[in-house]
Formats: structure tokens, sequence, C-alpha cells
């Protein structure tokens, strides 16, 4: 016969603790699948893959970009690089004496499948429409345009619309305004120091009105150009750990062996718009645009910005100057909170419900001792490049996390420097991807397609 004591020992072990019955393993299941049912899933880790490299240790597939027709068709942009573009089909441009080339595609499917249309010898391209035509804008060092009239079905010659400069900038977004098209394309106005050359970038906000032919050079306002070493002096900065690691001007610093720090600067820049009146940084005349680039810092989390002002009699005339912005403190504000602010991202304002929406690469681990750092890990711990993600802001400061879009099995499996763009209620993305075959985090072998659904459903 079991005593009073007896039997409530047993229960306990039974109900909470684990009675013999009861495996610790059986135990050990139930509360991980607990945990699990509270864990963050994608809201996209399903992708259509738009380009796949047909050798991912020699062609690596870059700089996707994607727009949306009023028919509903989606054209999507990537550039192709690395060692075994000598041996790539024409036509082919050069960027930095190495062979670029960007392919064309669109899908009339809602992104299920999608056609090649055409090839170009530019690389960082970038489609938008204006007026009735569509447009593809890079890079081959000079600004190159192409132009089609038939929806993206044919592609006129590529026109420079630059000389004897150079030009860099990942297909960021796209403003529409005053009956014009804004974009920042970034100037590089100095020789490039021996190091990653981001310290000598300039974003320049381009200005094209809706129906003039913007494959002509005069067809384009540029803004003045504000290089980043000429505002800032790295051993002026304090307070808040810009940069994190030591930087200097003039080549890499190293904190560890093979784990290279190059110069602090901006790069990849969007533009955007304040248009609510109760903003700080509303401008009631329309010809205020705000520039936010990429900060690279060596740390994670911040953007770095300007403004650009229209100085003509009403918005979308005159010349354009680009300046700093302050607070009401009088201060300069060079940077500002950007969750994945590190990496390229990509801002896109939604007129339904008046948000802006942040697609951007999650950091997990930047804190890491850059000499206790796992093989497969890329670069410095800033970079990691595994995890796609969304945020809404109603101010580009303040960011709500709305979630994961996507993110890549193993660490070279990136899920980064995507563009976006709204499809009905749903976010089309297009991601520069990898899988177990990529090279490394940085040159991936797939362009994939995620599609959102229901974005505005995740504001709170």
């Amino acid at each position: 016969m079991i005593n009073g004591n007896c039997f409530v020992i047993c229960l306990l072990f039974v109900v909470g603790m684990g009675c013999p019955a009861w495996s610790q393993e059986q135990n050990k299941e139930k509360a991980a699948m607990a945990a699990n049912a509270q864990a963050i899933r994608p809201l996209a880790d399903g992708f259509v893959t738009v380009f796949k490299s047909p050798d991912p240790k020699q062609i690596y597939a870059y700089s996707p970009g994607i727009a949306r027709l009023d028919s509903g068709r989606l054209v999507a942009t990537l550039d192709l690089g690395g060692p075994g573009m000598k041996a790539w089909p024409e036509p082919k441009g050069l960027r930095d004496g190495q062979p670029i080339q960007t392919k064309i595609f669109t899908s009339d499917d809602a992104g299920n499948s999608w056609t090649h249309r055409a090839d170009a010898p530019l690389m960082h391209a970038r489609p938008f429409t204006a007026g009735k035509s569509l447009y593809v804008l890079g890079n081959a060092e000079n600004l190159v345009i192409i132009r089609s009239d038939d929806h993206g079905d044919t592609w006129s010659k590529p026109s420079p619309l630059t000389k004897g400069e150079d030009w860099i900038q990942a297909p960021c977004n796209v403003h529409y305004a005053n009956g014009c098209v804004y974009l920042v394309m970034n100037k590089r106005p100095y020789p490039p120091p021996k190091a990653w050359p981001v310290s000598i970038e300039a974003p320049v906000l381009m200005r094209g009105k809706l129906g003039d032919d913007l494959t002509r050079r005069e067809s384009w306002t540029f803004a003045t150009t504000l290089a980043f070493r000429d505002i800032v002096k790295p051993e002026q900065l304090d307070w808040f750990g810009v940069p994190f690691f030591e930087s200097k001007f003039d080549r890499q610093t190293m904190p560890a062996p093979g784990r290279a720090m190059d110069p602090i600067g901006w790069l990849e820049t969007n533009v955007v718009q304040f248009t609510d009146p109760d903003h700080l940084w509303y401008d009631p005349s329309g010809r205020t645009f705000h520039l936010w680039s990429r900060a690279h810092t060596g740390g994670t989390g911040y953007a770095a910005i300007a403004k650009v002002v229209e100085q003509g009699d009403k918005p979308g005339t005159g010349e354009m100057t680009t300046m700093l912005e302050k607070v009401p403190s009088g201060k300069t504000m060079l940077y500002v909170p950007c969750p994945g602010g590190q990496m390229k991202f990509h801002v896109l304002f939604d007129e339904q419900t008046k948000l802006y929406w942040l697609l951007s690469t999650q950091a997990t681990d930047s804190m890491i001792r850059p000499n206790r750092m796992p093989a497969d890990r890329y670069s410095l711990p800033n970079n990691e490049r595994r995890r796609l993600q969304l945020h809404f802001s109603k101010n580009m400061i303040d960011w709500c996390f709305a979630g994961l879009v996507a993110t890549g099995p193993v660490e070279k499996a990136s899920r980064h420097y995507a563009s976006m763009t709204i499809d009905g209620d749903d976010l089309v993305v297009l991601s520069r991807s990898g899988d177990e075959q990529a090279n490394s985090p940085h040159d991936g072998n797939l362009i994939t397609f995620h599609r959102v659904k229901d974005f505005r459903g995740l504001v709170y």
C-alpha cells in the first residue's frame, strides 16, 4: 500500500518534475516545442530563383533592383561580376578595370516565373518609370542609362550621362514629387585611398522631369557634391563609439589578422521627403529632401544623413544644394538610429499607411572579438549578411520591428542588399542571396524573389 507522502511525491513527478514514466528526453522535447512556438518566423523564407550562377566560384550575382509597372508587370535587374566574367558573353562594361554586366528580367505572373529580356554593359542597375518610359540607370564608372518604350521587352543602346567621372551606388529607392523623379547616385570626386573608398563618396541627388527624355544629360539636374571626408574628421568624433575600430582615411587598419577596417564613410543612399507637418524637418515649401546613407563605421545600427534643398522659386526647379541637417539645439546631426544601417538598406514610403518601411540586414553578434570570429564569418563582426529584416516608422528615426523576411540556412547563404516595391497588398523583395555553393557571404550565386503578403497587417 502506498502511503500519502509517497503518493504526493509520485504525483509531483508525473505532473511537473518528471515521473519515471516520462523520460528526460520527452520533457526536453516538449520544452523546446513550447519555446519554438514563441519564436519569430520568417515572413517570406520561400523564394523564386530569378538568376543562378552557372559557376558560383567564378561568377557572382550582385545588385538586385525591382520595379512594378502599372500593368502589374514586375521588372528585375541584377549585375554579374567575378573572375569568370572575362570569358562571359558580351555586352560587358568595366568597373575598376574588371568586366561587369547587368541583366534585365520581367514577370507577368506576380513573380512566379521570369523572362530574360536584355543585357547591358553596366552595373548597380536600378529600374524606374518616368512618363511613359521605363529606365535602367547604373554605372560603368560614368553614369549610364538605357530606356524601354515597350514595358521592358526591348531596350535602347546605353547612353552615358557623365564623362571622365567615377560614380557608384547600389540600387536604392526612387522618389516622385513635383512632376519629377528623384534618386541618388554616389560620386567619388577624389582619387581613391589604398582602401575601400567610401570616405570620398558624395551622395548626389538627381532630378529629372517625368515627361523628358532621361537618356539625355540635359534632362537631369544634379545636386552639389558633399564628400564624407570633407565634413568629418574621425579624431573629432566621440561619445557614441564612431568609429568603432581605429580608422584612417588613407589606409586600412587591422583589428585582427585578416580582418581589415576601411576608412569610415557613407554609401548606398536613399532619398526621403517628410510631408507630415508635425515632423521637425518638414519643409512646407516642398523643396527639401533628405538623404539616408549606409554608414560605414565598423559598428552597427546607424545611418548617415544629409539634406538637399532646391533653390528655385517653386518645387522641382532650380539648383539643388547638399548640406548637413541640424537638430533644435543647433547641433549638426550626421548619424541617426537605423536597424541594419551598417549594410545596404532600402527605404519605401507607403502612401496608404503614411509609414516608411525599411528593408535591411540584421546584426546578431557585432561585439565578438575579431580574432575570435569563426572562419566562415565575413570581414569584421558587423558584416553579417544572413538575415533580412523589415521595420516601419512614421518619422525615419523611431523604428518598429515588423519581422524577419528571410534567413539563409548557413553563413554564406546570404539574404542581403535587397530592393523592394509594393504590389497591391504585398511587398515584393529581390534579394542578393546565396546557398551552400556560394563563394562567400559577399559573393553570392543567387538572386531570389520573395513576397511578404499583406504587409500593412504587420503594423501595430
